[in-house]
């Protein structure tokens, strides 16, 4: 029953209000009996220890609930910055989305990164102004400002009775309604009448201006329009519904949850207006076939389909089951107990048992079908992107990209016995974050850890003395460089060598260039002969792909690199892949090192809010810093700076910036882009 479900994320701003709205639904559709606040650290969806202290969500709880008949899987995801990756990879297999937007900050900077990536994603949303009870609220406004900023075409469902400290409900445009909660129920219960005298012509204007957009952006509304006949709420429900769905535009409710008001109308939008699994677009993927080769094939959401394709978006470690994989399934269905394919890593593995989840506790069940979202046990090596399916007919789903980790610190345990408990840690924690990474580095002896910013650096060093319970020290923190290609080159490597008596051969050519800032590393293979096996392709791209970890120069990772293998020289009775590899890795460090290598540091895009009269402060400290201020907007009180800088000199800006604005002013900072370092 593909229309009676839906996938849904609750993106926004940090402190907008996401988790508390996920409570209320949670509270509202019977999941859990008592609400949970984020101030008293009570929350269903955090449930992990340091969330519930901090105050934010971490990681993006996925949790399945029921209303009116429809399955609701739900996935909270992060507001802050640092957990931009949560974010990417909830979004990946979202079906529609809220975002929750304050009533009284509109638009704020993290409300434009997540807005951006559904738009990558292709994701229909629907919009829930928050915390309409907070002085200064103001839903027209809001509404307004998402109009601006992201150029969409907005409609209001529902106005507010009042706003900030006189908001006491909402009119139902639609249904011509004017709802009031009760809080004596914690607003379970609630009253429909009609509109009252007060907001009559008010509630007019505003539905004549809901159905002229609606209409306008409809074929088939919009000759009932222009004949005069009247529009039904059913035929104006299935209207708003095409448009959200093919994303023309964006509806609105209002309310407050942390004062339980607005909760149900939002709940029954998700049903009426955010599409079934089998409403979007067909999932893009790779048909992977023999000899490297590879057709593009769109995966329909189809329970029957034969040969059934999943993909891992998330990985989160138990620590009573071990390794939990979250599988959005695309096609067909995968039962418990049974095999399945990792075409990612090209290896069998068997799913022990398939769980429901219920944000903290889980439930069983014998399978999960296509449009489905459920959690996979007994997977070894599944990471975050893989692709599941059929060894018959091996299907990769584009794999997410993740931002590179921009800041490093050095970690010890506190004792060598603790060494390789730490090392177990690390593995667990960098399978569910791919914007996590830790080495040895060679030079110093030291295990260094990598991440997306201080904040989330912290966690992490926190999660492992708290959860994996590994006393550990921590160095200041460090930027991470990259090295890359200025211009292009090629290279031939003949690699020959007797080991054990045995001739090892190998030889291949190389090009190697430079591509657009951002884009990541390519590597291509165009040789294709019969007589070559599979073994020897793969060698080659492991070697070449170790490379590109490993760096030119400097031992940075590469990036914005692309590397072409043209020739390969094959020899049935003495060619190894132990030689190719080895033939690979040093073409590479010939090839790029004659490419003008460069060091890349990370920019940083920054953005600080702050009261008007501390801005000029604000901009003088980011200037000093080697920053450029891109662009700047007022925002009632106050004013937004938007401006780039390079990472390494953002450090401790937290506490100047404090200390300059009178601790009134705050910022954001996420990764930009490489840029060339001054003086290499």
């Amino acid at each position: 029953m593909l229309n009676k479900m839906r996938n849904i994320g609750i993106m926004a701003h940090i402190d907008a209000g996401k988790t508390t709205t996920t409570e209320r639904i949670l509270y509202y559709s019977g999941k859990i009996h008592k609400i949970g606040e984020i101030d008293d650290g009570a929350a269903t969806m955090d449930f992990m220890q340091q969330e519930q202290e901090r105050g934010i969500t971490i990681a993006s709880a996925a949790i399945t609930t029921e209303w009116k008949g429809h399955q609701i899987n739900i996935i909270d995801t992060p507001g802050h910055v640092d957990f931009t990756a949560e974010v990417e990879r909830s979004l990946r297999v979202l079906d529609g989305a809220i975002a929750v937007i304050c009533a009284v900050g509109h638009v704020q900077p993290q409300t434009e990164t997540v807005w951006r990536q559904a738009d990558e994603f292709k994701v229909p949303r629907i919009c829930f102004v928050n915390k309409m009870d907070r002085i200064g609220a103001d839903f027209f406004a809001a509404m307004n400002d998402v109009h601006e900023k992201f150029s969409c075409e907005t409609v209001a469902l529902e106005i507010p009775c009042g706003q900030g400290g006189d908001f006491n409900g909402v009119i139902d445009l639609v249904h011509q309604k004017e709802i009031h909660w009760d809080e004596s129920t914690e607003g379970e219960k609630f009253t429909v009448s009609e509109i009252s005298d007060a907001y009559k012509e008010q509630a007019a204007e505003w539905r004549e201006k809901l159905i002229d957009t609606v209409a306008s952006n409809d074929d088939e509304l919009g000759e009932l329009y222009l004949e005069g006949q009247e529009i039904s709420n059913e035929q104006l429900v299935a209207a708003l519904r095409r448009e959200t769905v093919n994303r023309a535009v964006v509806p609105f409710l209002c309310g407050s949850s942390r004062h339980n008001q607005g909760i149900q109308p939002l709940m029954d939008a998700i049903i009426d207006l955010l599409p079934a699994p089998d409403e979007v677009p067909a999932a893009e993927g790779v048909h992977e076939k023999k000899r490297g080769e590879s057709e593009k094939i769109s995966v329909a959401c189809d329970p029957n389909a034969k040969v059934p394709v999943g993909l891992v978006f998330k990985i989160q470690y138990d620590q009573n089951a071990g390794i939990l994989c979250f599988v959005r399934m695309y096609a067909g269905k995968i039962t418990t107990g049974s095999q399945v394919y990792n075409v990612s890593k090209k290896k069998r593995e068997r799913i022990n048992r398939i769980l429901r989840v219920n944000a903290n506790h889980m439930e069983q069940i014998d399978s999960v079908s296509a449009g489905d979202i459920a959690v996979f046990v007994g997977l070894k090596l599944a990471q975050t992107g893989d692709s599941l399916g059929s060894e018959g007919m091996p299907v990769l789903l584009e794999s997410v990209r993740f931002p590179e980790p921009v800041i490093s610190i050095a970690i010890e345990p506190e004792t060598m016995s603790d060494r390789q408990k730490l090392l177990d840690t690390l593995a667990i924690l960098s399978r569910e974050d791919p914007t996590f990474t830790y080495r040895d580095d060679e030079e110093t002896g030291q295990l260094v850890i990598s991440g997306m910013g201080e904040l989330h650096l912290d966690v992490l060093v926190t999660r492992i003395r708290d959860d994996f319970k590994v006393q550990c020290r921590v160095g200041a923190p460090q930027v991470t460089y990259r090295e890359a290609v200025t211009a292009a080159a090629d290279y031939k490597e003949t690699y020959s060598r007797t080991i054990a008596g045995k001739e090892n051969t190998a030889g291949l050519s190389i090009h190697v260039e430079p591509r657009e800032t951002g884009s990541g590393n390519t590597y291509e293979c165009t040789v294709r002969r019969a007589e070559i096996p599979d073994e020897i392709f793969d060698s080659i791209k492991q070697s070449i792909e170790n490379s590109f970890m490993s760096g030119i120069q400097m031992g940075y990772p590469c990036t914005d690199t692309a590397v072409t293998v043209t020739d390969i020289d094959y020899n049935e009775l003495t060619s190894t892949t132990f030689a190719f590899e080895a033939a690979a890795a040093e073409a590479f460090d010939k090839a790029c090192t004659a490419a003008s290598p460069a060091l890349l540091e990370p920019v940083m895009a920054v953005d600080i809010e702050s009261p008007s009269e501390f801005v000029g402060d604000a901009m003088s400290q980011i200037t000093q810093r080697g920053g450029i201020i891109s662009s700047m907007e007022e925002k009632g009180s106050g004013s937004i700076v938007h401006c780039e800088a390079p990472m390494e000199k953002m450090f401790g800006f937290t506490t100047t910036l404090r200390s300059v604005t009178q601790g009134r002013a705050s910022f954001s900072m996420s990764f930009s882009h490489f840029q060339p370092k001054a003086g290499h």
